[in-house]
């Protein structure tokens, strides 16, 4: 049998994989997409697409695209507890920096905003992209099994309509199979971390609930609703599109066992005492169970073979960072896997795919299961609990609105425990603040700025080497653009200023040395591209004749405060570094 060839095979067709196949091909790469799937994915699955994955979308040119399918962020407003929809709120905590005092920290990260967009309706846009662009992608094909050696790796592949088996070889492979990855397995990968912790089920479902939620829009609604016997009692209702198309979530009490079977009769009974009004009418969509797991692989790489996304951080949906990490791990690892190929770069670049997301990852697991107990804690602090009694129950609601020293108590201890949900919904820290340390990454002698203010919470900007380029808005042309899109594009940017112009020539020597093309971008007072406000001129943290190394994935690979004597020398170097020769 004579394998088919490509230079990259990736398994998996979610967001992980088709993105990986998307930042591929715009470097020409060629690219293989196999999935046991039979398509793109038909439930909304994850949602919440965050500032930095919008602006990689914005970096490829589909944010106008996401936008126009996604919910914007203004109806992501509010997080609110509720016995019901049509029952008593306990608390509301405006989300996704729509706090006013956020808001402001939020507009000046990014040139992107955060949306709601349904993985069923961005996979479409992301496959369409690749198909455009070149990319191959196999539905209904799994892989058997795989064997790799010193020049590539061999895929065996059973297309799952005909039932006929047949070979892929390629230089490297992608595993991006998910929370259940056969790559991963196969390759014995290191976890640290649980699995089944618990089982949840979803149940979408779509209904007419605007009269009990577009007064206070969002796209989380905590239902508490303790003493059932089947189920925790705390759920939550997902907005899929406002405000006729919902998913009902809630955890089983039989922990770990995904047996149970979830009838519709019993999933319209959860779902309307979720809403708390039976003369809704409701249509029960799709239903399906998942287990909540807090994992992370210890290594994401093995030879020739690399796993991403859900296949390496498997964790609770809590802050919204599952596919958003997924992306940021494909546009980390395409750019080196396209350079190595092209033999523009060492192959011990690759190697800095692991030190670069593993730490990201492990970061991401433990944040989104820290949220996921502060829900737990929350109901503790409401006198909640599962399989409690009705009486219970009541008593419990009665103490929280008594005008007692115990009602009191309740209620100033609620209310800092709803302040901790800002971890949950405005940890813009979380999602920005993602510093590599690698040998990608050329140290500029200055030690790490320390953080001013909560690094989950907060946006911490900085040049510092490794970081993700500060965004500001600049005008070019009599245009206004961020200074991100003179970035990215697949190459190497040097962002330097008046008296930076020996720069140009560093640029073209580093670039003569390495094969690889840096454009230089001349930034400030009497240049194309002036920096109207200042604002680029505070955040560079360096001098005008200075420069900052941006890389592909638009994280900081470098920077010098100021032009030396040996200016070719110095960019060449880092450059060198950089690609691993």
């Amino acid at each position: 049998m004579t394998a088919q060839r490509t230079q990259v095979l990736i398994i998996g067709s979610g967001p992980t994989g088709l993105s990986a196949a998307l930042f591929l091909r715009r470097h020409g790469i060629d690219v293989l997409v196999v999935s046991r799937a039979s398509g793109v994915a038909d439930t909304p699955r994850a949602h919440i697409t965050n500032q930095r994955t919008m602006e990689i979308m914005r970096a490829v040119g589909l944010d106008a695209r996401c936008y126009e399918q996604a919910t914007p962020n203004a109806l992501m407003a509010n997080m609110a507890w509720v016995t019901s929809l049509a029952g008593e709120e306990f608390g509301r905590i405006r989300a996704w920096g729509n706090q006013p005092d956020r808001y402001a920290e939020y507009l000046m990260a990014s040139p992107s905003s955060m949306c709601d967009l349904p993985q069923h309706l961005f996979e479409p846009i992301l496959l369409d992209e690749v198909s455009r662009q070149g990319g191959m992608v196999r539905f209904n094909n799994e892989l058997l099994d795989f064997v790799q050696d010193a020049s590539g790796v061999t895929a065996r592949i059973r297309d799952r309509t005909t039932g006929e088996s047949y070979e892929v070889r390629a230089d490297y492979m992608i595993g991006a199979d998910g929370g259940r990855s056969r790559v991963a397995d196969r390759l014995g990968l290191p976890f640290e971390g649980e699995m089944a912790l618990g089982t949840s089920a979803n149940v979408l479902f779509s209904a007419d609930l605007s009269k009990y939620v577009a007064h206070r829009p969002g796209c989380l609604f905590v239902i508490c609703q303790p003493g059932r016997d089947d189920w925790s009692g705390v759920g939550v209702i997902r907005m899929i599109r406002p405000w006729n198309q919902w998913v009902a979530q809630f955890l089983e009490l039989a922990q770990g066992d995904q047996d149970v079977d979830l009838t519709e009769s019993a999933a319209r009974e959860i779902v309307w005492s979720m809403i708390g009004d039976v003369t809704i009418p409701i249509e029960i969509g799709a239903m399906n169970k998942w287990l909540i797991n807090r994992a992370t692989a210890q290594c994401y790489t093995e030879g020739r073979v690399f796993c991403a996304g859900d296949a390496v951080h498997r964790h609770p949906p809590n802050n919204g960072l599952g596919s958003n990490t997924c992306i940021a791990d494909a546009y980390n690892l395409a750019w080196k896997l396209a350079l190595v190929i092209q033999g523009k770069a060492g192959p011990s670049l690759l190697d800095t795919f692991n030190a670069e997301r593993q730490p990201i990852g492990k970061r991401v697991v433990e944040r989104a299961f820290k949220s996921l107990e502060e829900n737990r804690m929350m109901m503790a602090t409401l006198g909640l609990r599962p399989r409690q009694s009705s009486a219970d129950r009541a008593r419990a609601f009665e103490i929280l609105k008594a005008a007692t020293p115990a009602g009191e108590d309740r209620r100033k201890a609620w209310r800092e425990a709803v302040a901790s949900k800002h971890y949950t919904v405005n940890a813009l820290g979380v999602e920005l603040n993602q510093t590599y340390r690698s040998a990608a990454v050329v140290p500029d002698g200055t030690p790490e700025p320390r953080f001013a203010s909560d690094a989950d919470l907060r946006h911490h900007v900085t040049t510092w080497p490794g970081a993700r380029l500060p965004h500001c808005w600049l005008e070019a042309d009599a245009k206004r653009v961020s200074i991100h899109d003179l970035c990215g594009n697949e190459r190497f940017t040097l962002l330097t200023g008046a008296g930076g112009g020996t720069w140009s020539a560093a640029a073209m020597a580093a670039a003569h040395a390495t094969g690889v093309a840096v454009v230089v971008r001349e930034i400030g007072f009497g240049l194309p591209i002036r920096d109207v406000y200042d604002d680029w001129s505070r955040l560079s943290e360096i001098e005008d004749s200075g420069c900052i190394l941006v890389r592909p994935d638009m994280h900081v690979g470098w920077r010098c405060n100021r032009l030396p004597s040996d200016a070719v020398e110095q960019l060449t170097a880092a450059m060198r570094s950089i690609l691993g020769y």
